[in-house]
């Protein structure tokens, strides 16, 4: 069925919205997402996205509890698995670099100035504060979960704000992970020096 013909009596207009709001994200950017452009996209009418939507705020703080949960859940392959501390956040690293890589809109969304107001999206808040809590987890301490969620953080903010060349500019994002191993490798290795 083509997005012309798609109306909001398919049943799922909600995840229709969400799709329709990721595909315009990702491939236009945050400017380009709209209330209206989301309709217009999913082939429905402007006001449709209202009844699950009441404001664009809402749509943005949906679309960063997604990226959370999303990146969350990667974050938590990495406690899964039995290795020493430096080599779980060098693990750490590189899933966090694969998801920013993967969807850098979604990334500047979820931690960018955007949601002004993220205190009455308290979904939001809670998504936030699980990924500090899946990061300890994995390395079985909180305050090393936090330190090592900030300087891979702070790698991909220089990275997407293209103030750091880790091979990026000429390779693409997809040199991220590797790179971002390689740099938490070097950070524990110093930091147990």
């Amino acid at each position: 069925m083509n997005k012309q013909a798609r109306s909001y009596h398919h049943g799922d207009l909600r995840n229709s919205l969400l799709d329709a709001a990721r595909e315009i994200l990702e491939k236009e950017g945050l400017g380009a997402l709209s209330l209206r452009a989301v309709a217009r996209h999913a082939g429905v009418s402007h006001a449709a996205p209202y009844r699950h939507f009441p404001s664009h705020d809402d749509l943005l703080a949906e679309l960063a509890v997604e990226g959370f949960q999303e990146l969350g859940a990667a974050l938590r392959q990495a406690g899964n698995v039995s290795e020493p501390t430096d080599e779980k956040v060098a693990r750490i690293g590189s899933i966090y670099m694969r998801f920013v890589a993967g969807r850098p809109a979604l990334t500047r969304l979820m931690f960018g100035p955007q949601l002004p107001q993220r205190e009455a999206f308290p979904a939001l808040a809670a998504a936030a504060a699980a990924i500090a809590s899946e990061i300890g987890v994995a390395l079985e301490d909180p305050v090393l979960g936090i330190a090592v969620w900030a300087a891979v953080h702070g790698l991909a903010v220089l990275i997407l704000e293209d103030v750091v060349d880790l091979g990026q500019r000429r390779a693409g994002l997809n040199v991220l992970p590797s790179r971002a191993e390689i740099v938490l490798r070097s950070l524990f290795t110093a930091a147990q020096n």
